[in-house]
């Protein structure tokens, strides 16, 4: 299955700071540029730390050094979309800088930008769930069950052979980027009929 990626959804623009950049300049740089925090760099772009407006506030340093948090929380362009979420919840984060392999820094992505992957439309949710989860990843018939979608929620409807392909339909569609919820109404043929009881569960339930 395709994962949309950090790297599709980043700023490469990046505003930063270095270490001796003085208190007053970085307040300056997040006014002008409209922005509430930004990635502490060094003379090789390597990730330090990160200023935000609560740090500004909270403290008093001279520089950024004095007033960043570090160490930064980072992700890879490559990493999936879903998984900074998560690792941005977990860690409480606005923003998390993105580096390459070096850890040098090559763009930034914020919640905001990850709410863009609550955007995509019902229709091609339905689209995804069916090629690439039925015919691709499970090698079933894109009709093999119902998929109904409607504003990012996702009802799945309908019999398969095994309760084992049930279950994984069901986690497969919650990662397919878009999906808010999926509530399964699935049954296998056996057993004695019905999974459980029809349940909605978040796709981007963050709490494990």
């Amino acid at each position: 299955m395709k994962h949309l990626k950090v790297g599709g959804l980043m700023t490469d623009d990046v505003v930063s700071a270095l270490p001796d950049t003085s208190f007053r300049e970085v307040a300056k740089l997040l006014a002008e540029h409209d922005i509430s925090g930004l990635p502490v760099v060094d003379a090789d772009e390597r990730v330090l730390g990160v200023v935000s407006e609560s740090d500004l506030l909270a403290r008093r340093a001279l520089t950024a050094r004095g007033v960043m948090s570090a160490p930064a929380v980072t992700v890879h362009a490559e990493e999936a979309a879903a998984d900074a979420a998560r690792l941005m919840v977990r860690r409480g984060v606005e923003r998390l800088p993105v580096v390459d392999e070096e850890e040098r820094l090559v763009g930034i992505v914020t919640r905001r930008d990850l709410l863009r992957v609550f955007l995509r439309p019902d229709h091609e949710i339905r689209r995804r769930i069916r090629e690439e989860v039925l015919a691709d990843a499970m090698d079933l018939p894109p009709d093999a069950v119902d998929v109904h979608v409607l504003d990012g929620v996702v009802t799945l409807a309908g019999r398969v052979r095994l309760r084992s392909q049930a279950v994984m339909l069901r986690q497969l569609a919650e990662r397919v980027e878009g999906v808010v919820a999926v509530v399964d109404r699935l049954s296998a043929r056996d057993g004695d009929g019905r999974l459980d009881a029809p349940s909605t569960r978040s796709a981007y339930d963050f709490s494990e």
